[in-house]
């Protein structure tokens, strides 16, 4: 149940997922199926992406509790200029930080829509506030590559590294970089 076979294929499909089975002779000497998987999978890295001034930025999904559109934000008297405000969440109040100042991009226009992407951190739970959301992306390790040396200083420790997708490049960040503003 919940299990599809291709016919003339070594390809299972269970539940959604693609597994590559072969044929194993089994200690008893019968033939067994075995699921085999391709190793550059397991170790793929997921990124829950956005984009922030027309830059394609992901944090890595498991660091994600939520995401949602704007809501009203408190301001924070003499907070430093990052921080957007302070945002009531099922009553768990959260400290929300504008990724465009953060990052030293320009500033948004004033009638842009934002979205919200909470995540969770060493300190707590984080709101960031960014343009757009984008989707979930796996990413082969083997297209990662370090921050450029030309990179501004304000961001190293941020900028994890790049990964290069087809047509445009992943910025990946350190979540517990990112949301240190002190």
């Amino acid at each position: 149940m919940g299990t599809e076979s291709a016919a003339n294929s070594d390809t299972m499909v269970e539940r959604g997922v693609d597994r590559r089975v072969s044929n194993a002779p089994s200690p008893e000497g019968g033939e067994r199926r075995t699921a085999t998987a391709d190793r550059r999978h397991l170790n793929n890295r997921n990124y829950a992406t956005f984009f922030l001034d027309g830059h394609y930025l992901g944090v890595e999904v498991e660091k994600v509790q939520e995401v949602f559109t704007a809501r009203d934000m408190t301001p924070v008297p003499l907070a430093s200029p990052v921080i957007s405000g302070l945002i009531n969440l099922r009553g768990q109040i959260i400290t929300a930080i504008d990724l465009r100042k953060r990052l030293g991009f320009s500033e948004r226009p004033e009638n842009e829509e934002i979205m919200n992407l909470v995540v969770l951190t060493e300190d707590g739970v984080v709101d960031l506030v960014v343009d757009k959301i984008g989707d979930v992306v796996a990413v082969y390790p083997n297209l990662f590559d370090h921050p450029p040396s030309t990179l501004d200083r304000r961001l190293e420790g941020i900028v994890e590294g790049v990964y290069k997708l087809e047509g445009q490049l992943l910025l990946a960040l350190n979540t517990e970089a990112l949301v240190d503003v002190g």
